[in-house]
């Protein structure tokens, strides 16, 4: 039976498929490596820290925050956590101890903003091993920002670095320690947090520049507390026995996170929360 249709050809098709290719790239994504994103979910941390900018805290005034990391691809766990934290008191902003993604996606990364942009308050992230993967370092610096970065709030500058010696092949890099000095030499400020992901005692930190990393740390004498993920186990004690507090984050699929309260030079508190 002959058909009263006729199909297209494809030469026919051609200007069509291109006109919506190009039309918009949020309706088709050419590649799971892509990692463009619209205007609102890129620059996450600069957006983030102005957010902070616009909640001060007076120099003296006591520091509160929380603290998770591994959110990957936990995505109803990430749900439940914001509830949870949007339900603590006096907290100033969150810290998310890197492997936001899994695979390096940019839409993973996205898929984890669209929970924790619900939060009442600023996020913050450093970059995890699994970021890294395939393209995820330009998908990192473009829905994120910098692998390297510092800021300060009231009396802390918060330092977040790149510890992910594996995928560099450890080639010296990572951990830029030129950066780690600089910034702990600041003496402008009273305290100093470090937030990596990859803690140096584990075999995925650079092994020729752990010692360094560590040594740097203990010579601080303005150092809190080192803060760190990677495990996905909550952890707390100095490693080395040096005098410098490691911790290490729960993941978000062990739905729990901790919030930590700073004040004076050092003396701070920690409370575990189950959500």
């Amino acid at each position: 039976m002959r058909s009263f249709f006729r199909t297209p050809s494809v030469r026919a098709l051609l200007p069509v498929a291109a006109s919506l290719l190009l039309s918009s790239c949020d309706l088709l994504e050419f590649s799971p490596n892509d990692h463009r994103a619209p205007e609102s979910e890129r620059d996450l941390t600069a957006k983030n820290l102005a957010m902070l900018a616009q909640r001060p805290l007076p120099a003296g005034d006591t520091l509160r925050f929380v603290f998770t990391g591994d959110s990957q691809r936990f995505y109803d766990d990430a749900e439940d956590l914001v509830k949870s934290v949007n339900q603590q008191p006096g907290i100033q902003f969150m810290l998310v101890a890197g492997d936001i993604s899994d695979f390096g996606f940019a839409r993973e990364m996205r898929w984890i903003n669209d929970d924790l942009r619900k939060l009442k308050v600023p996020y913050l992230t450093v970059v995890g091993n699994h970021d890294l993967v395939g393209n995820g370092r330009k998908a990192y610096e473009a829905i994120f920002g910098p692998r390297n970065y510092s800021f300060v709030y009231g009396d802390t500058k918060f330092i977040f670095v790149d510890t992910n010696g594996r995928e560099y092949n450890f080639d010296g890099t990572a951990p830029d320690m030129t950066f780690v000095k600089r910034e702990l030499a600041d003496n402008s400020v009273r305290r100093h947090v470090i937030i990596s992901h990859v803690p140096p005692q584990d075999e995925d930190f650079d092994p020729a520049l752990s010692n360094s990393y560590v040594t740097a740390l203990r010579e601080d004498p303005r150092l809190v507390f080192e803060l760190n993920g990677h495990r996905h186990a909550f952890s707390i004690g100095e490693v080395f026995g040096d005098g410098v507090t490691y911790i290490n984050s729960s993941s978000f699929e062990s739905r729990q996170y901790v919030v930590l309260t700073v004040w004076g030079d050092k003396q701070f508190r920690l409370k575990q929360v189950k959500f």
